[in-house]
This record gives C-alpha cells, structure tokens and sequence, in this order.
C-alpha cells in the first residue's frame, strides 16, 4: 500500500509521529557527520502466541500495534534547525528515500528513521539543490546504511 517494491523487498514509510517516536527510541546504529540512524527492531508475530490470545484486548506490544506489517520501515527527519529552506529539506528527504531504496532488500525487519544531526555548510553548499550538495548528501547515506548493514552481518 505505502510501499515501494523491491524485487522481493517492500520498504513502507513511516507516518505518524508515534510510529517516528517509538522508531527514535529504539537506539542509534549508524552515524556520519551529518546523518543518524534509528533503528527499532520488530519482533515476528508468533502464530501459537496470537492463536491463543483472547480476541479483544491489547496488542502483543505498543510498538507492534504501530507497524501493522511485519517489514521494513523507513522514514525521514530533517529539522528545520539543521535545514532553514523547504527546498533544501526536501530534496535532502529525497535523497534519503532514493538511497535507501538500494539497500532495502539489506535491511533487517524493522523501524528506521534516517535523522539529519547537523546543517550542511552554507558557505561550501550555496544553492539548496546544488549537485555538490546532493552528492554529498547521497555519499554520506551510502556510508550510513552500509555501516547499518555491516552491523547487522548482512553484506
């Protein structure tokens, strides 16, 4: 529905401040310079556990009962503190969503939030969607997702 298919991988996107909250609680996995990545690690629903849970009541964990589906997540934060310009937020939220789609398959199940920690240089970067800007930008996420992937013994 709100994903992106990937051969056999679908990387749904994060909406709701919740689903960002409990995904930023989770713990940081990845740094570069500029970015940081957030990770909350799914748990597989358990066919026996569900089978023999009564029918109404709470779901098996709160974080559970944010993500529907047992996949991906993914989503992005760029602070207006780190980026003034809408057009600069913007097209740095889509380089996140455009690389991220290389390493989607790699990614365990899971919430990620990808969160911009700190601005880019004005004085170095002078147009909002400068090329040298969006290489920059698609540089440091290639590190930040494949130091991601490496923690967690997929390469």
């Amino acid at each position: 529905m709100g994903g992106q298919c990937r051969g056999l991988a679908i990387v749904q996107r994060l909406k709701t401040r919740p689903q960002f909250q409990a995904a930023l609680a989770g713990g940081t996995v990845s740094r570069t310079p500029h970015f940081a990545l957030h990770r909350l690690n799914l748990a597989q629903p358990n066919d026996t556990l569900l089978a023999t849970a009564p029918v109404s009541g709470p779901a098996p964990s709160p974080e559970q009962a944010l993500f529907g589906l047992f996949d991906v997540w993914l989503g992005a934060m760029v602070p207006k503190r780190w980026a003034r310009r809408a057009v600069t937020r913007n097209a740095i939220k889509r380089q996140i969503y455009n690389v991220s789609e290389r390493f989607g398959d790699r990614l365990p199940v899971a919430a990620h939030v990808v969160r911009l920690r700190t601005t880019f240089d004005r004085q170095q970067f002078i147009s909002a969607t400068s090329e040298p800007l969006k290489q920059a930008v698609r540089e440091e996420l290639v590190q930040l997702f494949e130091r991601a992937v490496v923690k967690e013994g997929r390469p």
